[in-house]
């Protein structure tokens, strides 16, 4: 599996944490860090809109952006045509997120949960994978609104 991290500033410690975590953990993915490559202040929106590209346009599988909150990274990779990014804070969402919703991003935020809940966080949702099911045509309902309001260019 091909991931892409990114943080801003507030989620720049926890985001060495996890890529650590990832790849002793997980050695099978292959992970691409898009910044921030410091703790100097950035803009969580562009860090957001480099990593929901790179899932947008299927050069990376999933994603996860990490910020103060997470509900930046995660309205602004939603803004990306055909993403869906999730806050996870807790593991039922986090399992959710990709099992009910087909998140490919999750984000989370340095400033509102810990390492150790953050690393229970990735494992499960880099190991559920979308069940389809009922949530199928759920799911075909949210592609359908983004193509819809999607800008001609």
């Amino acid at each position: 599996m091909k991931l892409v991290i990114g943080s801003d500033h507030n989620g720049f410690e926890l985001k060495k944490i996890i890529i650590d975590f990832i790849s002793r953990e997980f050695p099978q993915v292959e992970i691409t860090d898009k910044g921030t490559f410091s703790s100097e202040p950035v803009s969580y929106a562009e860090i957001a809109e480099s990593v929901a590209l790179e899932v947008s346009r299927e050069n990376a599988e999933r994603g996860i952006l990490i910020c103060g909150t997470g509900l930046g990274m995660a309205m602004t990779a939603d803004k990306v045509p055909g993403v869906r990014a999730a806050v996870c804070h807790d593991i039922y969402s986090a399992e959710r997120a990709r099992k009910s919703n087909d998140a490919q991003i999750m984000t989370m935020g340095a400033q509102v949960i810990g390492p150790e809940l953050a690393k229970k966080l990735v494992a499960v949702w880099l190991v559920s994978e979308f069940q389809g099911g009922r949530s199928a045509p759920k799911v075909a309902k949210m592609v359908e609104i983004d193509e819809k309001y999607r800008k001609k260019a």
